[in-house]
Formats: C-alpha cells, sequence, structure tokens
C-alpha cells in the first residue's frame, strides 16, 4: 500500500538548489528500488532518477545527469533528491514511487513504477 509523503518543494531562482524529501510508511522500504517522477503541467510523468535495494547504484535521466543528485536512508524508509543548478524547465511535481525496475537500457534511462497510486507530490518552481 502506498502511503508516501514527500516534501522539499518550493520556488527557486533558476541555479538554485533544493532537495527532495520523501517517506514511506507502507513499504519494507529497504526491499525495493526507489525512484523520483516529474509531471509538469500539459505533459506526461517522467522518470527523473532512481536507486536499486540492494546496491544502491544511482540511474539518471539525461537532464538530471550532472545536477540532481539521489540517495536513500533505508533505516528511515525516507529517499532524497538533492537538484542543483535548477532550470527553468525543472518546474513540475515531482514524485517519490516504489519502481518494478530501475536502471538503464542502451543508455536510456528506465525506472517503471511498481504501484498505480500515488503521492500528492512536491512543487518545484523554478524562475528564470
Amino acid at each position: 500500500q502506498v502511503q508516501v509523503s514527500e516534501s522539499g518543494g518550493g520556488l527557486v531562482q533558476a541555479g538554485g538548489s533544493l532537495r527532495l524529501s520523501c517517506i514511506d510508511a507502507g513499504l519494507r522500504f529497504g526491499d525495493y528500488a526507489m525512484g523520483w517522477f516529474r509531471q509538469a503541467p500539459g505533459k506526461e510523468r517522467e522518470g527523473v532518477s532512481c536507486t536499486n535495494w540492494n546496491d544502491r547504484r544511482p540511474y539518471y535521466a539525461d537532464f538530471a545527469k550532472g545536477r540532481f543528485t539521489i540517495s536513500r536512508d533505508n533505516t528511515k524508509n525516507t529517499l532524497y533528491l538533492q537538484m542543483d543548478s535548477l532550470k527553468s524547465e525543472d518546474t513540475a511535481m515531482y514524485y517519490c514511487q516504489a519502481l518494478r525496475t530501475c536502471g538503464s537500457v542502451s543508455g536510456v534511462y528506465t525506472g517503471e513504477p511498481r504501484f498505480d497510486n500515488w503521492g500528492q507530490g512536491t512543487q518545484v518552481t523554478v524562475s528564470s
């Protein structure tokens, strides 16, 4: 059952930073790959980054590479996303979710959500 709570979003100027947090009280957190998604107005939800439950190796969508850093604390059931050098195109609602798959195929990021239900997300707005 999904019991996620995302936080840390806000309004920031281009070039600034934010750190998002996600707590999932409904999972044995350490058993799952976890990831971040985002959805901008009028666009489909897209994967941002993910980390596997075992090796914790991070994977990133191309737009996130070099700017975003994903991390997790299984003891706190918490997932983080440090976002630096933010751009106006990063403006979106950000969600976290357990994943069926986390990795890359031929260099292309893949992160398939595990559940149909989503949390409320946290809004990130970057002003130019």
